[in-house]
C-alpha cells in the first residue's frame, strides 16, 4: 500500500464571517502545489469558535457543506473540517469529511468544552467515524476530544490515522503537542493537529502549533505558527513494520464505550 499525504491549512479565521472564510481558505487551497490525498481545515473554520450557534448554525446541507463539495471536486482530493450545524433544533460541531465524487460522511463533537459553555450551547455526538482514503483508515475528531483517550483508542487497529481539528489557544499549546505525540504512541498510528492561528473575537491568541506525528511520537512536521498550507507525507511500510514488530496492540484491554 502507498505511503498517504496530508495538507494541513493553518490560518486566521474571520471572527463571524463565514462567506469570507469559505474564500480565505478557498484562496489557501489553491496555493497547494505538492500532491495530496486529503486536505484538513480547522474546527469551525467559518466562524471561529463562537457560541451564538442560533445566528450562524447552516442546515445540514447547507452553504458550506456545498463549497465543500464543490472544492472537493475542483482538486479532487478529500476535504475534511468543522463548522455549525443545526438539525432537528439541536446544534452540533460538526465535521464533515467529503469525497472527490460528492459522497460524505460526518462526525459531531463528543467533548463539548464547558469551560466556554459549549455544553450548553451545543448537542454531545455519540458515534465515531472512520473514512478510507487511498486505502488508509482515518479517524477524524475535534480538538478538546484529544484530552480523552479512551475516546481516540485504537482498538484491533481500526484506524491508522487520527486527526483533530480544532481552536486551540496559545495558553494551553504545551498540552495540545504532548498530548497528540500521546495518542500517537499509545494507538501505534499517526496523529495528525490542524489548529488556528491569530486572535479570536473573544482575544484568544491562537499559534497554531499543527503537528503530524509518528507512530514513535517523532514530530515529521511542525508548523510552529505560520499560516499556510503544508503536506506531509505518511510512510505506510514504516508503520506496518512497527506494529509487526512491537505489536502492543494486541494486548490492548477489549471494551465497548456506550455514550
Amino acid at each position: 500500500m502507498k505511503d498517504l499525504s496530508v495538507t494541513l491549512i493553518q490560518s486566521r479565521i474571520i471572527w463571524e464571517e463565514p462567506e469570507k472564510n469559505r474564500k480565505l481558505f478557498q484562496a489557501k487551497i489553491r496555493t497547494i502545489t505538492e500532491t495530496t490525498n486529503c486536505i484538513i481545515l480547522p474546527e469551525m473554520f467559518t466562524t471561529g469558535f463562537t457560541m451564538k450557534a442560533e445566528q450562524f448554525a447552516e442546515p445540514p446541507e447547507g452553504a458550506t457543506l456545498e463549497w465543500m463539495r464543490e472544492t472537493a471536486a475542483q482538486v479532487g482530493r478529500d476535504l475534511a473540517g468543522s463548522f455549525i450545524v443545526k438539525e432537528n433544533g439541536r446544534f452540533f460541531n460538526r465535521l464533515y469529511w467529503v469525497k472527490p465524487d460528492g459522497r460524505y460522511f460526518f462526525y459531531d463533537k463528543r467533548h463539548l468544552f464547558r469551560m466556554a459553555q459549549e455544553d450548553r450551547v451545543y448537542r454531545s455526538g455519540a458515534s465515531l467515524l472512520t473514512v478510507e482514503v487511498a486505502g488508509w483508515k482515518v479517524r477524524p475528531l475535534i480538538c478538546y476530544d484529544l484530552r480523552f483517550p479512551v475516546w481516540s483508542r485504537n482498538r484491533n487497529n481500526e484506524y491508522d490515522v487520527l486527526i483533530y481539528v480544532a481552536n486551540w489557544p496559545q495558553r494551553r499549546i504545551s498540552h495540545w503537542r504532548l498530548l497528540l505525540k500521546a495518542r500517537a504512541v499509545e494507538n501505534q498510528a499517526f496523529a495528525i493537529g490542524v489548529n488556528r492561528v491569530g486572535p479570536d473575537g473573544n482575544g484568544i491568541e491562537h499559534t497554531g502549533d499543527s503537528l503530524a506525528v509518528d507512530p514513535l511520537g517523532n514530530v515529521l512536521l511542525d508548523m510552529r505558527d505560520r499560516e499556510g498550507a503544508e503536506t506531509v507525507r505518511l510512510p505506510r511500510q514504516m508503520l506496518e513494520n512497527y506494529r509487526q514488530k512491537f505489536p502492543v496492540w494486541k494486548d490492548s484491554d477489549n471494551f465497548e464505550i456506550v455514550p
